[in-house]
């Protein structure tokens, strides 16, 4: 008898949990369709009507990256559109976000088969995108690698020398991010996004470094305005830039003690791709300002993403491996050459990148008003 009275608690106690467990999932799957996380790294915020990416895992290789900006190149010299990151998301979308040699195939085919079927009402990205419409996370990967990429590739102007030295402007389309390395000064790097960090408290690294030598000028990898610029105990002497959509904010930091700057940064002012904006360094680790306390030279420079205002500054920050773009922006460095008498250097051949001027038009405006 006393056997079965255990037994009749057991069961009881069995029944009371799986009640508990099936409301548990309830709620979870009511609060995704209204405040929570769900599969495709949307978020919906409950009574505000807002809906934005929380979450992106870029892990597209650089051979990729390589491949579909040659496309976009090719298609855009055969007088037709073709987005390398609707090439890119397509992809995505159709082999879960990775990039084996599988996916490498199929993106060629899709490039192709765009390509083929651009006309005069279509272009080669309409194709691609109606293609898209099959593919459940297409507009996800669409939205999620335009928020990565969409500010490095189009049409400027820059400076090109003739053969007689003459220096002559020149309209051209294509890759106008630069990486953050001047050309001519050697580093070297590796894939370290995401390992551990213990300086302040347990955290995973959340950029990319390239080691080098102190002084090497740092170039802005992408046109955009000065956000934050100053001392933080992690990253040292460091400079904060926003892309003009507000989508993209770059991050470099240790940089170098007692002239960390180009002498003409300020906060709130312009900086156009290949711009010298610092120099590389191996301050920070310190509350007190100006010290070096990281033992190798390095840039640290990150690169997170902004789908909301609310992400910023906070605990749901998305930050992406740079490891890939590094790689594939090693094609475009900006000439610099030293300017006498100072600690300075400046990009030899300038660029005009319509980002800029349009921002500096519509502050203008802002300003009148």
């Amino acid at each position: 008898m006393r056997f079965g009275k255990y037994q009749a608690a057991i069961l009881i106690e069995l029944l009371l949990i799986l009640i508990l467990v099936s409301g548990l999932f309830l709620d979870r799957e009511q609060s995704e369709t209204v405040s929570g996380t769900v599969l495709n790294g949307r978020q919906n915020t409950a009574g505000e009507g807002q809906d934005y990416i929380k979450w992106v895992d870029f892990t597209v290789p650089c051979e990729a990256l390589d491949f579909a900006y040659e496309q976009d190149v090719k298609a855009y010299e055969a007088g037709t559109r073709l987005d390398w990151v609707c090439l890119l998301a397509h992809t995505a979308a159709k082999w879960g976000g990775q990039f084996d040699s599988r996916a490498m195939e199929e993106m060629k085919k899709t490039a192709a088969a765009a390509l083929e079927g651009a006309d005069e009402a279509r272009t080669a990205t309409d194709v691609i995108d109606e293609a898209g419409e099959d593919l459940k996370y297409y507009p996800y990967y669409k939205e999620a690698y335009g928020a990565v990429l969409s500010g490095m590739v189009g049409e400027y102007e820059r400076q090109q020398e003739q053969e007689d030295g003459a220096v002559v402007w020149e309209k051209v389309y294509g890759l106008k991010a630069y990486s953050p390395i001047a050309k001519g000064f050697d580093y070297s790097d590796y894939d370290d996004f995401g390992a551990a960090r213990s300086y302040g408290y347990s955290r995973p690294h959340l950029g990319h470094d390239m080691m080098g030598q102190v002084g090497t000028p740092i170039v802005a990898v992408e046109s955009g305005y000065v956000e934050v610029l100053g001392w933080n105990q992690y990253g040292g002497w460091r400079i904060g830039i926003r892309s003009f959509d507000g989508k993209r904010y770059y991050y470099y930091a240790h940089l170098r003690q007692n002239y960390p700057y180009q002498s003409d940064l300020k906060e709130g002012g312009a900086v156009t791709a290949g711009q010298v904006i610092g120099y590389m360094g191996h301050t920070g680790y310190s509350t007190t300002e100006n010290v070096n306390n990281i033992k190798t030279t390095h840039l640290h420079w990150g690169l997170e993403l902004i789908f909301d205002e609310s992400q910023k500054e906070s605990d749901n920050e998305i930050w992406i491996d740079c490891y890939q773009l590094s790689r594939f922006l090693r094609k475009h460095r900006s000439a610099v050459a030293k300017v006498e008498g100072t600690k300075e250097w400046r990009r030899v051949l300038e660029m005009r990148d319509p980002a800029v001027e349009g921002w500096e038009k519509e502050k203008g405006a802002g300003t009148e008003e």
